[in-house]
């Protein structure tokens, strides 16, 4: 997926109908990530921008695996050899 750039230069895109609704194809360039978006008109112009997402297993599913240098360090070589305790 494209990473997405504050500014891109305008361009054409194609408006096609979809059963009674009307579609654009959106660019590669221009891809959203999901499966949905919200959708809004600020005077003439007609805003699209990803939706946001709707719960943790969502979030997660997008998340990517860390890698090896985001690996937690061995904290137990640093720990003090345990005391016997009388109980």
């Amino acid at each position: 997926m494209a990473q997405p750039r504050e500014s891109e230069a305008p361009r054409e895109a194609k408006l096609f109908r979809n059963n009674k609704s009307q579609a654009v194809r959106i660019p590669a360039d221009f891809e959203l990530p999901g499966d949905r978006v919200m959708i809004h008109r600020e005077g003439n112009r007609l805003v699209i921008e990803p939706a946001p997402n709707k719960n943790l297993l969502d979030i997660l599913a997008r998340l990517k695996p860390l890698g090896p240098q985001d690996q937690f360090p061995d904290v137990d070589e640093t720990l003090l050899p345990a005391k016997a305790i009388d109980l």
